[in-house]
């Protein structure tokens, strides 16, 4: 008499003890960029850093932030967050406050006086940076690491740039600009300031550099054709702001600022402060439309800025301006109505963008720049070899986190291309989703308040207006992070699954699946809150 398949086989070697070969699917862990990090346009690892705050391990996170963005405490300030736009917990509630636990932990090692690690032995090459604001300055910074000699130049008398010339200290404190910078010097990197450079080629056969990274930043602003009597005064933002720096230049009553980006509320509101008892915002389309970041212009309203919309200056004579009326076409694209109105002002400022100074290259034929900026290619090498550059001289976004991202990913390619090495791009993971989410594991959290100065009392000081976090809520904003897409040891899959078939490994790999008990019934995948388990099909 035969005997039943299934007891035929050796002990510890049947089919009923191996369940795992029933399977069509398998699971596995998988690792998926956050949104958080996919849209951070320095290139920080939020992901980590937050998961490294979530404990109060506030030096390893600062860290974390520094291997890619030396300026934690300005950008935690000045950034405008597309890491939050992007955040996936906004799903279950609100996006976690990224940018206030980066000022914080920024703020905490400016007072513990963290220093970043240290360079790595000489190289013996010298590069020259050409402008110390926030993209010069951060490939300075890993230009260092690495163990290159840098030299900055700069213009100005003082280094930062956009952050210490184009952005009101009531956003970004003037101290903080310098503390951050004056880290990076003591590692080794000289700035010379007061030093223009109005010839590349002669200056850097002058010093014997190998390499340069131009990042001169947008600091001549672009002027409107608009008619013009005698006593009218005209003026553009960035002088405005910059001079608003050192001296307090006097606007009268009345001032109108034409535009509708970041400079044009830092203008209007700066000028509130410099004693404007009406500032006045004219831009030709919709709210909807302006560029500026939402809360500028909420915080710029709380000021007592008034806003004119979908108008137009069409002339500026005796402190009357000529407002024409402007409407939308089908396209979004604003056209004038003939409707014309007059607007009493004693200055105009001109916010209508900034273009960068490029005559150093003037003695360089094969870097011929178009449209005012520099073509360079994808490892930021303009057409003459070993002459680099970034930021507002490029193609791009211009704002400090891009800067900092050309700087950083620049220093890289500067580096290969001085060891005569092909810079490889790693692979990206897919983007982790909401849909791959499972949110009911997550209570509800709603993202920290943070204190604002008072209205009545910001337009007659340059004070900051937005309080940082403390520890707590610093703790509470950091362990809202989902982890999307990552796996945070929570134990879930470990504990659902009905086959025993997960092993934990060790805290510093996580888990491991049992394919010889894993039957592919897809609970872990179902309870797994990150998104950090998919099924595949069965291997044959």
């Amino acid at each position: 008499m035969e005997k039943p398949f299934a007891i035929t086989l050796e002990v510890g070697s049947s089919l009923a003890n191996k369940t795992g070969s029933w399977r069509t699917e398998r699971p596995v862990y998988v690792d998926r960029l956050p949104p958080c990090n996919n849209a951070c346009p320095a290139g920080e690892n939020i992901q980590q850093w937050l998961y490294l705050a979530e404990d109060g391990s506030y030096e390893s996170a600062w860290r974390e932030i520094m291997r890619a963005n030396p300026f934690p405490a300005v950008m935690g300030r000045a950034c405008f967050h597309p890491c939050q736009t992007a955040c996936n917990r906004a799903a279950v509630d609100e996006e976690v406050g990224i940018n206030a636990v980066e000022r914080f932990l920024g703020d905490r090692a400016l007072a513990e006086g963290w220093l970043p690690d240290t360079p790595a032995a000489s190289t013996g090459r010298r590069v020259l940076v050409v402008g110390a604001g926030p993209g010069g300055m951060t490939a300075a910074y890993h230009l260092r690491l690495l163990g290159h000699e840098v030299i900055v130049y700069e213009a100005s008398p003082l280094p930062g740039g956009m952050m210490r010339y184009g952005i009101p200290a009531y956003r970004l404190p003037r101290d903080v600009v310098a503390a951050e910078i004056d880290r990076i010097a003591a590692l080794g990197v000289r700035i010379e300031c007061e030093r223009a450079v109005d010839d590349l080629e002669a200056t850097l056969g002058a010093g014997g550099f190998d390499a340069a990274f131009l990042a001169v930043g947008a600091q001549r602003g672009r002027h409107a054709d608009i008619p013009a009597g005698d006593s009218a005064w005209i003026l553009d933002a960035v002088s405005l702001l910059r001079d608003a720096d050192g001296n307090t230049p006097t606007l009268g009553r009345r001032v109108t600022v034409y535009g509708g980006g970041d400079t044009a509320m830092d203008a209007a509101r700066t000028a509130r402060r410099l004693g404007a008892e009406e500032a006045v915002v004219v831009y030709r389309r919709t709210q909807d439309l302006m560029p500026a970041d939402a809360e500028e212009v909420a915080d710029a309203a709380d000021e007592g800025v008034q806003f004119r919309w979908l108008s137009t200056i069409g002339g500026d004579d005796e402190g009357a301006l000529t407002i024409e009326r402007m409407e939308l076409d089908d396209s979004g694209f604003p056209r004038p109505t003939g409707q014309f109105e007059e607007l009493r002002s004693d200055a105009l400022v001109l916010a209508l963008g900034q273009e960068a100074d490029l005559s150093l290259l003037r003695s360089m034929p094969d870097v011929r720049p178009e449209n005012g900026l520099v073509p360079v290619g994808q490892d930021f090498m303009s057409a003459h070899p070993g002459v680099f550059a970034g930021g507002d001289m490029v193609a791009g976004a211009r704002t400090l986190t891009d800067a900092i991202g050309h700087g950083r990913k620049a220093a890289r390619a500067i580096d290969a291309w001085l060891d005569g090495r092909t810079l490889e791009r790693p692979t990206r993971h897919a983007l982790a989703t909401p849909a791959q989410l499972n949110t009911w594991y997550y209570a509800d959290a709603p993202k920290s308040v943070r204190p604002h100065l008072d209205a009545a009392r910001r337009t007659s000081t340059f004070d900051e207006v937005v309080a940082g976090l403390d520890d707590s809520t610093a703790l509470y904003e950091a362990r809202r992070c989902l982890s999307c897409g990552n796996c945070f040891q929570c134990d879930n899959c470990f504990g659902v699954c009905p086959d025993n078939a997960v092993r934990k490994v060790d805290e510093a790999h996580g888990y491991a699946f049992d394919y010889d008990f894993c039957k592919g019934c897809g609970i872990c995948v179902q309870e797994c809150p990150c998104g950090a388990i998919e099924m595949v099909p069965e291997e044959i």
